[in-house]
């Protein structure tokens, strides 16, 4: 599989609020790169989001915007791409709300969602969280809303699942932005 694993952490409940972001390319089911960068938004910080990621304002004052880094991340999200997430209607919709915000041209990709993919071919689980699908296929995550360290583990359930599951199941699960 090829693909690009996204994780966003954001500041508030603003889709807008990014302020970390990582992406993890994948290719021929190995992992081959990865991008992390802070973001500093244009938005107030909730107290709540600070402390489930450890992301505080003081952290990203130095840090470019979502507009500075589209430019380098752009060509990961294009028709032919197949972008990946765990709970793929926040980070879709977080992307989605920042090109929006700074008026950026919309993208248009491939999207699979491991929380998805995760509910129909483990339903056994006693939920299906990044943590608890990482720890039923003994996929390492140390450092849990880390959003490289969430993307990772993201890339890693969707190699296994299709390891264990195949191909079939999870090409069921596409659908295009």
């Amino acid at each position: 599989m090829n693909f690009v694993a996204i994780d966003f952490e954001t500041a508030s409940a603003k889709r807008h609020s990014a302020v970390s972001l990582a992406l993890v390319v994948v290719r021929n089911d190995q992992i081959v790169d990865q991008f992390y960068s802070l973001l500093k938004p244009d938005t107030a910080f909730s107290n709540r989001n600070s402390q489930i990621h450890g992301i505080y304002e003081e952290d990203v004052a130095n840090a470019p915007t979502f507009k500075d880094i589209w430019p380098t991340i752009a060509p990961f999200f294009q028709e032919e791409k197949m972008v990946v997430a765990h709970n793929a209607t926040f980070d879709v919709s977080v992307l989605k709300a920042c090109l929006d915000y700074y008026d950026l041209p919309d993208a248009h990709f491939q999207v699979l969602d491991t929380l998805k993919t995760s509910r129909k071919l483990m339903p056994d689980l006693v939920n299906h969280k990044l943590n608890t699908v990482s720890d039923a296929l003994d996929i390492s995550l140390e450092n849990h809303h880390n959003a490289l360290a969430d993307a990772i583990a993201c890339a890693e359930i969707l190699i296994r699942q299709g390891q264990i599951f195949g191909l079939a199941p999870l090409k069921e699960a596409v659908r295009y932005k």
